[in-house]
């Protein structure tokens, strides 16, 4: 009998773990297919975006080869007005200069340089006496080059980004000047709009040895890119391509197209940024990961539940600890969420057309309130805030985006607030420091804000705000809506407060010592909690 029981319990056992085994099995199959899936729709993905740089190099490629062929011709009509004596019929030559550039696109000027340097003619209103002998768009016909295209410049007269296409002029077999038309970067404005592409994604044209022509949305000016993979891999092996790269000129992460623009010394480009071309990719993989996920937890809960079966008596003493940890992280996590759903609430509010200072005034608040959930996870400490932590965190975002040349001072006594109210006092902090970056310092003038948070002889306890700005008229304050959220906040605190205008604005509240727990030197967690301050 007794081995009858034994082959019995083994014979359960077996099956017990062969289900668990086959339920594994099913999982890791599930998992596999899924990431076979994700794996094929990234590759699609990939090849989309490559298909659109691709095309839209095309487009760069084929205005590029358009604006060289006429500014050659703009340039031999120019050549041919100013006949045998180019500093002859300096009137009649204007229009005739004037007339050959106006097919040209975009804001185009041109110029005539004598051998000397000096300029005789230009349709550039803004024009000075510039001697431009040392550019090479001008040394380089000088030294017996017929054409030349430059580089990215920025102009000496007006610092705008330009490219420039440069003509020598012969009479009786000597050099007498240089005609030149250059090119407002610009110019590509209206090329990448056609294209569609998001404010990360740009186009470009690049000199064949590598030094930056233009570029859409503008670079920060000239770039040398003959050291770039794209000249020492890629063109090299094929004029015509794609690749993912970064870029050298701000670091973004993209899907460049390239193309060698035949007739031309240029090289057109067409760079997809990653973060526009996968969002689409990202949404459907969420999507995806939406509805299989149920699948896999049911997977993963069977799994779960036959093991705990078979380790019925060890989960039994691992249970409460397990708990425990759990709970820990989901506070944790709730606390996390609760934050990331006020930070998301604030994005949505950036992106409506609402006034200026009402965004501010929201965002301020929904950042107090953030601000006290962010201390709460992030301290592992889910029923006290550090003070000394909290207000310097609600202070110092609101410093940050009024921009302003203000200095504050913090004079905390190491307390820890109650949970309850942390957020009320968050919001009274605020509510007082918003107000005086908004009306203490007018034009942009510089100050100081000091902020202290005293524990008095009675038990109560003094938050003050005071700053050296130009004061206000504390009656005319008692309707708005930052007036009644802090009487509001100041219920909650079981709090009073006064106003002194006397060189600058003082705003100092008493708060009930019930708004603390206790000073945190003294308890074994204010001690956690200052261990567990990040750096």
């Amino acid at each position: 009998m007794a081995a009858q029981t034994g082959s019995v319990r083994d014979h359960s056992g077996f099956t017990l773990w062969a289900a668990a085994g086959l339920i594994v099995v099913l999982f890791l199959l599930f998992i596999a297919v899924l990431s076979l899936s994700i794996v094929r729709e990234w590759r699609d993905t990939q090849k989309r975006a490559e298909d659109q740089a691709l095309a839209g190099s095309q487009v760069v490629a084929t205005n590029a080869r358009w604006v060289v062929e006429l500014s050659r011709q703009a340039l031999g009509r120019i050549d041919e007005a100013l006949g045998p004596d180019i500093e002859a019929n300096a009137e009649a030559t204007s229009v005739l200069i004037r007339e050959a550039i106006e097919t040209l696109p975009g804001n185009v000027k041109s110029y005539v340089v004598a051998a000397d340097g000096r300029t005789l003619f230009s349709t550039d209103p803004n024009i000075r006496p510039i001697d431009v002998r040392d550019r090479p768009y001008f040394s380089a016909l000088a030294n017996g080059d017929s054409w030349y295209f430059s580089p990215l410049l920025v102009s000496r007269l007006d610092g705008s980004q330009i490219f420039v296409v440069s003509k020598r002029l012969m009479r009786g077999g000597q050099f007498v000047g240089a005609a030149i038309i250059s090119f407002d970067v610009l110019l590509l404005e209206q090329t990448w709009q056609s294209l569609g592409l998001d404010a990360l994604s740009t186009i470009s044209l690049i000199r064949g040895d590598g030094q930056l022509v233009a570029r859409y949305p503008l670079a920060d000016g000239p770039l040398d890119l003959s050291k770039y993979v794209l000249f020492t891999e890629y063109l090299p092996a094929n004029d015509v391509g794609a690749y993912p790269a970064t870029s050298p000129a701000d670091g973004v992460t993209r899907i460049v197209a390239y193309r060698r623009v035949g007739g031309t010394p240029y090289v057109a480009l067409a760079a997809i940024s990653t973060e526009s071309a996968f969002a689409l990719f990202r949404r459907n993989t969420l999507i995806t990961l939406f509805f299989a996920l149920p699948t896999a937890l049911a997977l993963a809960g069977a799994t779960a539940w036959i093991i705990r079966l078979l380790r019925r008596d060890q989960r039994r003493r691992e249970q409460l600890s397990e708990a425990l940890e759990l709970n820990s992280l989901l506070v944790k996590d709730t606390h996390h969420r609760v934050k990331n759903n006020l930070q998301a609430i604030m994005s949505m509010v950036r992106m409506h057309t609402l006034p200026d200072q009402l965004k501010t005034d929201l965002q301020s608040r929904i950042s107090a309130m953030s601000a006290v959930h962010e201390h709460l996870y992030r301290l592992d400490q889910f029923a006290e805030v550090d003070a000394a932590t909290l207000v310097p965190g609600i202070v110092e975002p609101l410093r940050e985006a009024f921009a302003l040349p203000v200095e504050v001072s913090y004079d905390i006594d190491p307390l820890v607030l109650d949970r309850d109210r942390a957020t009320p006092l968050a919001l009274l902090v605020s509510e007082v420091v918003t107000n005086a970056l908004k009306y203490a310092f007018p034009d942009g003038r510089e100050g100081r804000i000091a902020i202290s948070l005293k524990q008095q002889g009675s038990g109560d306890i003094r938050l003050t705000v005071a700053d050296d700005g130009v004061g206000f008229d504390t009656t005319k304050a008692s309707n708005g809506l930052g007036s009644r959220l802090i009487r509001a906040m100041l219920v909650q605190l079981d709090g009073t407060s006064r106003y002194e205008v006397e060189g600058g604005t003082r705003f100092e509240a008493t708060l009930s010592p019930r708004a603390v727990n206790r000073p945190q030197q003294a308890t074994q967690s204010g001690a956690a909690l200052a261990s567990a301050q990040p750096a």
